[in-house]
């Protein structure tokens, strides 16, 4: 069964049509892609961009009968309330006289509203090419891809370890796909903790999968009788279904760092352990220390941040460390006294004001080329007043804080605008940490957030990704952790670093500099006084070197 055949289309019910017409969507070329169908809709299930014009587009599935004037009226309204230059209604049936004769009633007020039939549809799927696009791995990818088959042929498990922005999601929808050419009936399940995930995850690997295979959704929400093909799941949904027989070929965990060694993805794996296991991450560390190769191996193929930008990978970057509210005072104390690394944060670091980080980021503003930014910040109240006071700069009047806090749909409606230029800047929690492509990013600021080497590496990725007039990003980091001081000395000393290297065309080189110099010689020695320091606990203490020599 095709994913758009007559009778995917009549079979697949009011909840998987709109996931149908959303691949079809990609098929033909749309972009940013985003389902807001629910509740407070404003008669809007897809939102889509093409061409640089945003879409919005009203599903209507039904076992028979017509698609009335209704769905006309329903779909005029959203594309007033999202402000899309185009409106669709679709449908898997027909559409009644009524609904044509509105839409010829409305095109003389306005812009147009598209009738979309099931005729349509199967029309279109049968005239776009078998597969989404020609997908060509880099070098480094072919290498991940060979090292990683070699390993699931020779144990039935593979690790893959690539940085923010080098295309680990890529690397592993070409291991399904080499998969399905192989066994081309087999079953394949991509597994990750999350449900928005999941969903991202799905429209990812469109582009890697013949037409003719279908994919799903298995989720609290959706729970589908039919797992052939390709199921992206819930690791949660994923184990109900193994307990129920369910046994796919390949099995591939996303975000593979959530793996532990107890609990729900241990289970999974055990249940499925004649299934290859395939793991991909960006980020192995876990904050409880568990070391995730106990169920997925060694790496079998690694690429990290730092080697990536310095083979060209990924964008050079500016990198500037705020540490001008240094507490002096506490710096000589703590020659002479042991801090936990907590408390030594809490004292070291003075509060920096917004304003500060404002004036900051209007410079790097005016520097940049096409600037984007996103800002991070520790807690939501932050977010929303630092994106206020960022409102009241002309230039920045469309700021936008984005995070947990905000519905679904009104987070998805932001990240578009963003996406589409309508957003100069989005304030941020750790909404964007995984599985959001923004590629446009060429300013990142850390606003006073605490560090995590895991969520650090996922931030900083944000802005390291490519694109075709993108070359550096400038991050902007007012440090109030020490880690954070170590993890950038670290990326220092990475790129500073001789060997040699794959060099794809001539680079401009990073740069990492701190605001103030004495703060730099002094930290530097610390920080080698402290090798482990980037990931240490927060109970963790230290006791730095004398500061005489610095004040002489």
């Amino acid at each position: 069964m095709r994913f758009l055949d007559a009778a995917s289309l009549l079979d697949s019910g009011p909840l998987q049509f709109p996931r149908r017409i959303e691949r079809l969507l990609w098929h033909l070329g749309f972009s940013d892609v985003s389902n807001i169908d629910g509740s407070g809709d404003e008669g809007g299930d897809i939102l889509a961009l093409h061409k640089g014009e945003t879409w919005v587009i009203q599903c209507k599935w039904k076992r028979h009968g017509a698609v009335g004037a209704d769905a006309v009226d329903e779909v005029a309204r959203a594309r007033d309330h999202y402000r899309a230059h185009k409106a669709v209604v679709v449908t898997n049936t027909r559409f009644s006289p009524d609904a044509r004769k509105r839409v010829a009633n409305l095109a003389r007020l306005g812009p147009g509203i598209l009738l979309w039939g099931g005729t349509d549809l199967t029309t279109s799927f049968d005239r776009v090419p078998p597969r989404f696009g020609q997908v060509t791995p880099r070098p480094y990818q072919t290498e991940a891809l060979q090292e990683l088959t070699a390993d699931l042929d020779a144990s039935g498990r593979a690790l893959l370890v690539l940085a923010t922005g080098l295309g680990k999601t890529v690397v592993g929808g070409e291991m399904i796909a080499a998969h399905l050419r192989r066994v081309p009936q087999d079953q394949v399940l991509v597994v990750a903790h999350a449900k928005d995930l999941v969903q991202q995850l799905e429209r990812a690997l469109w582009r890697h999968l013949p037409k003719a295979v279908p994919t799903r959704l298995l989720t609290g929400d959706t729970r589908p009788d039919d797992l052939s093909g390709l199921t992206c799941a819930t690791v949660g949904s994923a184990l109900s279904a193994a307990r129920f027989g369910y046994r796919p070929g390949l099995v591939m965990i996303d975000e593979a760092h959530h793996v532990g060694e107890e609990g729900q993805y241990d289970e999974l794996l055990e249940l499925l352990s004649s299934a290859r296991h395939l793991g991909v991450t960006a980020t192995p560390w876990r904050g409880d220390k568990h070391d995730i190769t106990h169920q997925l191996g060694a790496p079998s193929f690694s690429l990290g941040i730092e080697e990536g930008m310095r083979r060209g990978y990924l964008a050079q970057v500016d990198y500037r460390l705020f540490v001008d509210d240094i507490d002096w005072d506490i710096v000589r104390e703590a020659s002479d006294h042991s801090y936990g690394l907590a408390e030594l944060n809490a004292k070291l670091f003075l509060p920096q004001r917004d304003e500060a980080i404002r004036d900051e980021l209007a410079n790097a503003w005016a520097g940049t080329r096409n600037p984007r930014a996103i800002v991070f910040c520790r807690t939501i109240e932050h977010a929303e007043r630092l994106a206020d006071m960022l409102r009241r700069t002309p230039l920045w009047s469309g700021a936008l804080a984005i995070h947990a806090g905000l519905a679904k749909r009104e987070r998805q409606n932001r990240l578009l605008a963003f996406r589409a230029g309508e957003v100069p800047i989005l304030t941020a929690i750790d909404i964007l940490n995984e599985g959001v492509d923004v590629p446009d990013v060429n300013i990142l600021c850390f606003a006073r957030v605490t560090h995590s080497r895991r969520i650090f590496v996922q931030q900083l990725g944000r802005g390291l990704r490519l694109r075709e007039g993108k070359e550096r990003v400038t991050v902007l980091d007012f440090v109030s952790d020490l880690r954070r001081i170590a993890a950038a000395l670290k990326l220092k000393r990475a790129l500073d670093g001789d060997g040699e290297i794959e060099t794809l065309a001539k680079i401009t080189p990073s740069n990492i500099d701190f605001s103030d110099q004495k703060v730099a010689t002094l930290m530097d020695e610390w920080i080698k006084d402290a090798a482990s320091l980037e990931t240490a606990y927060d109970e963790h203490r230290l006791q730095f070197p004398s500061t005489r020599a610095h004040q002489e």
